[in-house]
């Protein structure tokens, strides 16, 4: 049997992959401490769970419009406009299953072979894939760490060709945690302005920021780029809603109806009972959200501090997310049990087999120098982990 050509660009999702494999050692009675989950330890709120049980009893159970039910589009509305001052209709916004889902159907509606897309680096995984099915060049920009990860506006410039059609930005980023404040924004969008570029801003993370940091959308900057700003965003990460699968998309009408469309050829609508779930998250669920981040700082800060008094590995503080993306460049080269270890993926490998410790390498992302590791885990995996790390570590001759 031949295979569609692009089923053999994409590899599978590594991030997935590598919390399957540890979810399967755990299974066989392996002590696996587990860094690799991009998805909050807490459970769902409760006024969540009984929006969803009303709905249930209500027989709310049926198809839905396939862009998503009439009072969570009008809470999707109300929310950005209350939070973000972006004013949108609710026919330009499309509820779909995850933001993962909400990217593809916008990699459908909008790229095709010839197009280049911008993706600042380092990156999540799924985006270039993304655009590698849809018959996309993805274009990575690189970004340095020295800098916390920001987008150099001439750099950005050098990387337009004729062929840009989008920009990808993500803040808070996965995997870095880093957050793009109003002025580099404005320095973006005033590019993308000039250039015609669609803007494509994965907000996913938006409410999981520390250190008194509010958010910024880019679409929020003005109306030129309102017009060609495409706001990705969802209820997994802020309401601990990762396996509800329901994330949005809102933006110019004629592409969101385009989006629309395919997603009625293809899966139709999201779940009905997940999407009265997150008409309350939207509405009530605010107070959960802040005690959730309250304790993610706790945990950012305890692991980064226990990376940084690693020897070889440097940490820097992410402003966002649940991630720490520590540099492990000085330990690549060194001698391990099965020989050395020369990059993330080794090292990573050697972690899981060696010390049973699953973390994410940073080569799908982009980068050769960094592992990632989830802190939306216990304070007590953390404690325990970083001590389990240590010893592994020490143990690279």
């Amino acid at each position: 049997m031949k295979l569609a050509a692009r089923a053999n660009r994409i590899a599978p999702s590594p991030t997935l992959a590598m919390a399957a494999t540890a979810k399967a050692m755990a299974a066989q009675g392996i002590d696996v401490i587990d860094f690799s989950t991009g998805e909050p330890d807490f459970d769902t709120p409760e006024p969540v769970k009984a929006a969803a049980e009303a709905a249930i009893r209500a027989g709310f159970t049926k198809y839905t419009p396939s862009s998503g039910i009439d009072d969570l589009r009008s809470a999707i509305v109300d929310k950005l406009q209350s939070e973000q001052g972006l004013h949108y209709e609710k026919s330009q916004i499309l509820v779909s299953c995850g933001a993962k889902h909400s990217l593809y159907n916008l990699a459908e509606a909008l790229l095709e072979q010839g197009d280049e897309i911008i993706i600042p680096t380092p990156y999540w995984v799924s985006y270039s894939d993304q655009a590698l099915l849809n018959d996309a060049t993805p274009v990575l920009l690189p970004t340095k760490e020295s800098d916390g990860y920001a987008i150099d506006a001439k750099e950005l410039e050098r990387h337009i060709t004729v062929k840009t059609k989008a920009l990808l930005i993500n803040s808070p980023c996965n995997p870095t945690g880093a957050t793009y404040g109003r002025e580099m924004l404005a320095r973006i969008a005033a590019i993308a302005v000039r250039h015609d570029l669609v803007v494509i801003s994965d907000e996913i993370y938006e409410k999981i920021l520390y250190d008194g940091a509010r958010h910024v959308s880019i679409a929020s900057l003005g109306p030129e780029i309102a017009a060609r700003t495409v706001v990705i965003n969802g209820v997994s990460k802020a309401y601990a809603m990762t396996g509800w699968r329901i994330g949005y998309a809102a933006g110019p009408k004629p592409l969101i109806t385009a989006m629309g469309n395919i997603q009625s050829q293809s899966t139709s609508n999201a779940c009905s009972i997940s999407q009265k779930a997150a008409v309350a998250a939207l509405r009530v669920g605010e107070p959960f959200t802040a005690q959730m981040v309250a304790e993610f700082d706790r945990r950012r800060r305890a692991i980064v501090d226990g990376l940084n008094a690693i020897p070889g590995v440097s940490c820097t503080m992410p402003g966002g997310a649940f991630y720490a993306f520590p540099n492990i460049r000085r330990l690549l080269g060194r001698r391990g049990p099965s020989g050395n270890v020369t990059s993330p993926t080794e090292l990573a490998a050697y972690l899981l087999n060696d010390a049973h410790i699953a973390v994410v390498p940073g080569e799908p992302f982009g980068s050769e120098d960094h592992i990632r590791l989830s802190y939306a885990t216990s304070m007590n995996t953390i404690t325990n982990g970083l001590r389990r790390l240590r010893t592994a570590l020490e143990k690279l001759g």
